[in-house]
């Protein structure tokens, strides 16, 4: 059975909001709320999501504000959703339809953190591996506080990485399939960039080139760039940008 064929009712999921919203976790919510940043806005998107109840059971239990992605293959559930927010002025919700197992990293550029409630055993073995490879594939950027235009510059620049067949984000992801085909043993760790106002200098060099690459790709950026450009540095001198560029780390074992 995959995501793909299951139709879920709307009634089955007014039943069972209150029996999960009793069974999750608020132990690994807690260790949640102390990994995240605690300024800025949050962008969540929240995979299978149907009439939002994981974000009415977790946006009061994260700092805020938030910004919550609902992504379904059902209009009437992402209707839903939008209808019934978590119930705080500073948490907004958009829906999105999508079919999740189609999802790629430009998909989910920007996002503080994926959120999935009920779905993963309705995945076949490869639609689950494309999924986790959307979701943690190196070459996210994550800038704090949040901007409108950090999401399609950073799929601009992923795109330009990935120009005359270059694997850019993708290499990580097949690497590890190259090599576990061989029988070794591939350890993958992340090892991210964390730039704030210690790295003012190698933030703003950073930031120029990715900017830059951003608007060779797709040149209609160019037009709000350069203003976008000038408000990050800004920022950033001002120590009030936290960046995270993800890379990782392989380990390969004969």
């Amino acid at each position: 059975m995959s995501a793909e064929a299951v139709v879920v009712s709307p009634e089955w999921l007014v039943l069972r909001e209150p029996a999960d919203a009793a069974a999750r976790s608020a132990e690994l919510a807690e260790r949640l709320r102390r990994h995240l940043p605690p300024a800025g806005r949050l962008v969540i998107h929240d995979l299978g999501g149907g009439s939002g109840a994981m974000g009415r059971w977790l946006a009061p239990r994260l700092p805020g504000p938030q910004h919550w992605v609902v992504h379904d293959r059902d209009a009437e559930l992402l209707e839903r959703a939008v209808a019934a927010p978590p119930s705080s002025a500073s948490v907004t919700v958009e829906a999105r339809r999508s079919d999740i197992t189609r999802l790629t990293p430009d998909d989910l550029a920007g996002a503080s953190l994926i959120t999935a409630s009920a779905l993963l055993d309705l995945l076949t073995a490869d639609e689950l591996v494309r999924m986790l490879r959307a979701c943690t594939g190196p070459g996210r950027v994550t800038l704090m506080p949040a901007d409108p235009l950090d999401a399609r510059i950073g799929a601009a620049f992923n795109a330009h990485q990935r120009r005359g067949r270059l694997l850019g984000p993708d290499a990580v992801a097949a690497a590890v399939e190259e090599l576990r085909g061989t029988g070794a043993e591939v350890l993958v760790r992340p090892s991210p960039w964390r730039l704030d106002a210690a790295h003012a200098d190698l933030t703003a060099e950073w930031f120029g080139g990715w900017v830059a690459a951003a608007c060779e790709q797709e040149p209609a950026l160019a037009v709000e760039a350069g203003a976008y450009r000038d408000r990050r540095l800004a920022q950033a001198a001002a120590g009030e940008l936290a960046v995270t560029v993800d890379h990782a780390d392989l380990l390969v074992l004969p």
